[in-house]
């Protein structure tokens, strides 16, 4: 076995979590134990890194830890480390505990992270690990799968008591600025109409008239579904209200699509993920995040993949307009 450019690993957990980032730990820490490379858990994202809070991690800590939603290294979002006191804070506690090597697992924002202490001499390796599937560089984050399935039990599960009642029911789901997560789950729930921020509608043309037509041809129930940040869902209720008079109620599906069990492929993907950038590491590798290209694990510049845009995929959205129309 060739030596490691790397002999003691961090590992943190930074922004929102979700399903799948304790698997990808829990890969990176025994891909690491296999090379003889050390590994500590960094507590609390970026707030631990600057204020030395880390665990140890080994084979014996990361046991029975990959079907477990959230993540054991807790997470956090931190203004404090965009500081320059603050970041020079976390760079001089990696040099101060030995770490060679440094793990971030999240979004976009993690990455920013990431690529200053990679400019300050720390070699870094991010994962994607987001439910909005909105990062630019990879094919898929971990967690977006869980996500949509956690949303599509509890659409699936208010179609039925919107049936009984004969209601409309508008449900948001979470994806921040982005759609991904609302097509998918608009497309496999037949929702009757999906808002999502790429593709605005005209609110008479696509959503009031699709209603009535729906009406007229024979079905007596409604689901709506609207990505967060379009507009407020009680606004979108009250107009569908006013206008069709039909009963309509608001559900928001909130935080719970970020936890529960993660699904088989989030599973997989984040231990591909966690094995990669070990070993990127391993070889000496800095300023890198792995990713997804199709079913290929593969990793870019970091820098290259702060750049990249992610659109919706065109086939899956002229999908949900012919299912709908």
């Amino acid at each position: 076995m060739s030596k490691s450019a790397v002999n003691r690993i961090g590992i943190l957990t930074s922004g929102g979590d979700a399903p799948g980032m304790n698997a990808a730990i829990r890969s990176a820490v025994r891909t690491a134990s296999g090379l003889g490379i050390e590994c500590v858990g960094i507590l609390r994202g970026y707030n631990g890194l600057m204020t030395g809070d880390f665990i140890k991690l080994g084979e014996e800590e990361v046991k029975g830890i990959t079907g477990r939603g959230g993540t054991m290294l807790f997470t956090a979002r931190s203004q404090e480390f965009m500081t320059d006191e603050g970041f020079q804070r976390a760079v001089n506690t990696c040099k101060f505990m030995g770490i060679d090597g440094l793990i971030t697992i999240g979004g976009d924002g993690t990455f920013q992270g990431a690529l200053k202490l990679s400019k300050a001499g720390v070699k870094v390796v991010g994962v994607p690990c987001t439910i909005d599937n909105d990062i630019g560089c990879t094919t898929y984050t971990i967690g977006f799968d869980t996500a949509c399935n956690t949303a599509i039990e509890a659409v699936d599960k208010l179609s039925d008591t919107m049936q009984s009642h004969e209601r409309c029911s508008v449900v948001e789901v979470m994806g921040r600025r982005s759609g991904h997560l609302a097509l998918n789950v608009g497309i496999a729930t037949g929702a009757t109409i999906t808002m999502i921020p790429e593709f605005p509608v005209n609110f008479e043309k696509d959503v009031i008239d699709r209603i009535r037509s729906a009406r007229i041809a024979g079905r007596t129930h409604f689901t709506i579904i609207v990505a967060e940040g379009i507009e407020p869902v009680n606004d979108i209720a009250h107009k569908i209200n006013e206008t069709t008079g039909i009963e309509t109620r608001v559900t928001t599906i909130g935080h719970i699509q970020r936890g529960g069990a993660p699904l088989v492929r989030d599973r997989v993907t984040a231990s591909l993920m966690g094995n990669r950038a070990v070993m990127l590491l391993a070889a000496g590798e800095d300023g890198s995040v792995v990713v997804m290209d199709g079913d290929q694990c593969t990793d870019l510049d970091i820098e290259a993949a702060l750049r990249m845009k992610k659109a919706l995929d065109p086939d899956a959205y002229h999908l949900l307009s012919a299912l709908t129309s």
